[in-house]
C-alpha cells in the first residue's frame, strides 16, 4: 500500500545507522513518548492467548514504554534493544521487575534461539526490522501456536484546526513535513503494517483493535515530543531549530502555551503457522 511504502521511506535502512538513530534523543523519548492504553495491553494479551506465565521476546524495546506494563503482569520479557542510552533507560524503569533482560543488540544480530518464547512483542518498533529477516526469525522463535504482538502509537497530531495554524509555519520552515495525518490514514497505515506479517507466510489469524488517544503537552514538551519523530531526527539542526521557534511561538501566542495532540494506538495478533 502507498501508505506503507511512504512510511518505509521515512526510516534509515542501513543497521549501523538505525542502531543510533534514538540515542540523542533517548531522554525525551522516555518521558515524552505516549505510553500505551492499559485496556489495549490487556485485550492483546487476552486476544493472544498467551499463558499466564509466558516468556515473550520484545524487540526494539526502546526506554521500556511497553516493557513496563507487560512485565506488571508477570511475563518474563527478554528485550533486545541496538541503542546504549535507551538500554540504560529501560534497565531503569524495569528495575522492580526482575524476570526482564535487555539485551544491547538488533533483532538481526541476536542468536537465534528457536522455539523458545511464546509471543514475540513489537511496540511501534516492527517496521525497522529488515522485512527479509523480521517475520521468518519471529516465527522461528516462537513456540507452536505462539503469537507475533504489534503495538503502534501512531504519529501525534494536533486538531485540524490547529493543524491549519501551524501549517504555514511548515510551510516557510519544513515544506516536508507540511501534512496532516488523519484518523482514517492512521488506520490504513496500521493495516498495512499488519499486512506485512501475513504476507510472509509465517502468521496468520490477524487480529486488530484501536482505541482513539488524546493528551495535552506544553509548548516545550510538545516540541520536545517532535524532536524523537523520525521525519525531525532527519532534519539538519539549523532547519530544525528555526521550525521549532516558530512552532513555540505560534502555540504560546494563539493557545496559551499548550497544545492537545491525537493519536490512535493500535494493536495486532497473529498466529505462527
Amino acid at each position: 500500500m502507498k501508505e506503507l511504502e511512504q512510511l518505509k521511506n521515512l526510516f534509515p535502512q542501513e543497521l549501523e545507522q538505525r542502531k543510533n538513530w534514538y540515542s540523542n534523543v533517548a531522554e525525551a523519548y522516555n518521558k515524552f513518548r505516549p505510553r500505551y492504553p492499559k485496556k489495549l495491553i490487556n485485550r492483546a494479551v487476552e486476544v493472544s492467548q498467551i499463558p499466564a506465565e509466558a516468556a515473550i521476546l520484545e524487540l526494539g524495546c526502546g526506554p521500556g514504554i511497553a516493557t513496563v506494563p507487560f512485565a506488571k503482569l508477570g511475563f518474563s520479557i527478554l528485550c533486545l534493544e541496538p541503542s546504549k542510552e535507551a538500554c540504560n533507560f529501560a534497565r531503569q524503569n524495569c528495575a522492580a521487575y526482575p524476570k526482564v533482560e535487555i539485551q544491547q543488540t538488533t533483532f538481526e544480530e541476536w542468536e537465534l534461539e528457536t522455539e523458545r518464547f511464546n509471543a514475540v512483542l513489537a511496540a511501534t518498533s516492527f517496521h525497522w526490522i529488515n522485512p527479509d529477516v523480521g517475520c521468518a526469525k519471529a516465527a522461528d522463535t516462537l513456540q507452536s501456536n505462539g503469537s507475533l504482538i504489534l503495538l503502534w502509537n501512531m504519529t501525534p497530531q494536533p486538531n485540524y484546526e490547529v493543524y491549519q495554524d501551524l501549517h504555514e509555519v511548515y510551510k516557510i520552515n519544513a515544506p516536508s513535513l507540511a501534512r496532516y495525518e488523519d484518523t482514517k490514514t492512521q488506520e490504513e497505515i496500521v493495516k498495512a503494517l499488519g499486512k506485512t506479517a501475513i504476507e510472509s507466510g509465517r502468521f496468520k489469524d490477524i487480529y486488530s483493535e484501536q482505541i482513539p488517544c488524546q493528551a495535552t503537552y506544553s509548548a516545550d514538551n510538545y516540541l520536545l515530543l517532535l524532536s524523537t519523530l523520525t521525519p525531525y531526527l532527519k532534519l539538519d539542526t539549523p532547519t530544525r531549530d528555526a521550525l521549532f521557534a516558530a512552532l513555540r511561538e505560534k502555540i504560546e501566542q494563539n493557545y496559551g502555551g499548550s497544545i492537545q495532540i491525537n493519536y490512535i494506538s493500535a494493536f495486532q495478533v497473529a498466529k505462527k503457522v
